[in-house]
């Protein structure tokens, strides 16, 4: 008779490690916790998921440290590998795939003057408080470097919190704005981090600012490139070999594939993976979506939704749960009197920081703008302002990234991520449970139709007639002629318009018949797309 020892159950067993199913099994519990919940409050005005998640993970971490009677757990311990390697990657793409390009390229312009000019200018105020105020409270051993990357840390706004307060079809233009600086403020708050660890501060000269400033362009614009050039080549693979003859499960597989490993070769080359992943993911559904199968597009759209939905949710369980890790808080050796000023000066410093270019840049495109339907309302700047407040993930990962070297641990390095926890807590929770009924009283009461959308259809139909067509009788029921000045007129007046309409032509005159996308689909017979085809011809 065997013994216990040769029983085939406890040989399988054997091989897997007793601490990672309770992790797993706790964190999946958890996930359908937070789903049950967050359906729960779905049309809840002061709540949402994120914040459900993240109070869920700080109930989770205090139930863990009871268990451990005060003791810290790698459950509570926050991994940058984990966040940036797994759980950014899908949230980033899935918001470049699933973007309406029109509008957001109609905002292309103010979106990267507040994602980059606004957050170079958050940055600089931000790292010049910090280093005026922390020796006043106390705080005198962070040198150049740490300033400086305090201040790109909290730069850094929550575009995942942000967007689930904001809905795409009540506030089209603020969605279209905070969803864009959302995702190109994280890229260039990585961007400005990362050049900030590259130079020299032993050898401060005039040339250090232009040194940054070279750093960041090459790095914004060769990331950008790289996610258009590995977008077009899925296109131009899938176009040209059509895998949808054979198996859609393989233009699936090809196309989260290929979208993670943009991400993978701008981390292996130094660039920022958030801009590359973004724009693979805009290339990919304007061109690559529309050459796979109908089931394949349905497959993959959900696919990608769900994927960056697990990780979001993840995402607030996790810093929830981090907050609780007692290690942190044991090492920074700091009074609750001086936790609470440091804390306080940072999210000051992030409400002036943010106020000192939404305002201003806002105030001057007001005044470049001719159409009053296209300046940004003051009540529209206010709520700007307000839902870039909250702070996340990418926060506390740059936090950890600087301060949580083994090489130099220290009392005010576990403070400052102490102090940014706090600041992430407090704006995501408070932040985060107020900005929904401040739309609702600044923006949606009492709210009108906006007439900016009918005039740019307006717009695109004069271009047609009086600029680029030729005038097709049938097109018109009258012999009237516009008059000539109005051209001129139209191109100053509705530039956005005038631009997106010679892309859509250079498009479907160069870009589609190489890489597909919507009219230049492959026609395989018997296919799904094939046979559509063929009905609709018959």
């Amino acid at each position: 008779m065997s013994s216990l020892e040769d029983f085939p159950l406890q040989l399988v067993t054997s091989y897997l490690d007793t601490s990672t199913i309770i992790a797993l099994s706790v964190f999946f519990a958890l996930l359908c916790a937070c789903i049950i919940i967050g359906h729960l409050l779905e049309e809840n005005r002061w709540a949402n998921e994120s914040i459900a998640a993240l109070l869920l993970g700080l109930c989770a971490g205090a139930v863990v440290l009871l268990v451990k009677k005060g003791k810290s757990s790698q459950l509570l311990k926050f991994s940058e590998d984990l966040f940036f390697l797994y759980l950014l990657p899908p949230i980033i793409f899935n918001a470049g795939f699933q973007v309406k390009k029109k509008r957001f390229f109609k905002n292309f312009t103010t979106i990267l003057l507040f994602g980059i000019f606004g957050t170079v200018i958050s940055f600089c105020i931000i790292s010049l408080g910090v280093f005026w105020l922390f020796r006043k409270i106390g705080v005198k051993h962070l040198n150049i470097k740490d300033h400086l990357a305090i201040g790109a840390i909290l730069s850094a706004t929550d575009s995942v919190c942000t967007l689930q307060v904001l809905s795409q079809d009540e506030t089209p233009f603020l969605y279209s704005i905070v969803f864009g600086e959302g995702v190109v403020n994280d890229a260039t708050s990585i961007v400005l981090f990362n050049s900030v660890q590259t130079l020299d501060f032993r050898n401060i000269d005039g040339l250090i600012a232009l040194k940054l400033i070279g750093t960041f362009l090459y790095l914004f614009f060769s990331s950008t490139a790289l996610g258009i050039v590995v977008g077009l080549l899925s296109a131009f693979i899938i176009k040209t070999l059509y895998f949808g003859r054979h198996s859609t499960d393989r233009e699936v597989a090809l196309m989260i594939l290929m979208a993670y490993f943009s991400y993978m070769i701008a981390q292996f080359l130094n660039l920022s993976g958030i801009l590359t992943v973004f724009f693979c993911g805009i290339v990919m559904s304007h061109y690559t979506w529309h050459n796979v199968t109908e089931s394949s597009r349905i497959t993959t759209k959900h696919a990608f939704a769900t994927m960056s939905f697990i990780a979001e949710t993840f995402i607030f369980l996790y810093v929830g749960m981090d907050a609780l890790d007692i290690d942190k808080w044991r090492e920074s050796k700091a009074s609750a009197g001086t936790s609470a000023a440091v804390s306080s000066t940072l999210f000051a410093l992030v409400l002036v920081g943010r106020a000192a270019f939404v305002f201003p840049i806002a105030t001057i495109l007001n005044c470049v703008q001719k159409r009053a339907s296209s300046k940004i309302q003051f009540k529209e700047q206010f709520i700007i302002w307000w839902a870039g407040l909250m702070r996340g993930a990418v926060t506390i990962a740059l936090s950890y990234n600087q301060f949580a070297n083994s090489v130099r641990k220290s009392p005010e390095s576990a403070l400052m991520i102490t102090s940014t926890i706090i600041v992430v807590l407090f704006s995501t929770v408070f932040c985060g449970s107020v900005t929904k009924p401040l739309i609702e009283a600044v923006m949606l009461r009492h709210r009108k139709p906006m007439a900016s959308d009918v005039a740019d259809n307006l717009s695109m139909e004069e271009l047609r007639a009086l600029l680029l067509e030729n005038g097709d009788p049938s097109d018109s029921n009258n012999d009237q002629q516009a008059p000539r000045a109005s051209n001129l007129r139209l191109l100053i007046s509705h530039p956005t318009t005038t631009v997106h309409y010679f892309w859509r032509k250079f498009d479907d005159r160069f870009m589609r018949p190489v890489f597909g996308g919507r009219g230049f689909v492959p026609f395989v017979p018997g296919s799904p797309t094939g046979a559509a085809d063929e009905s609709s011809s018959t």
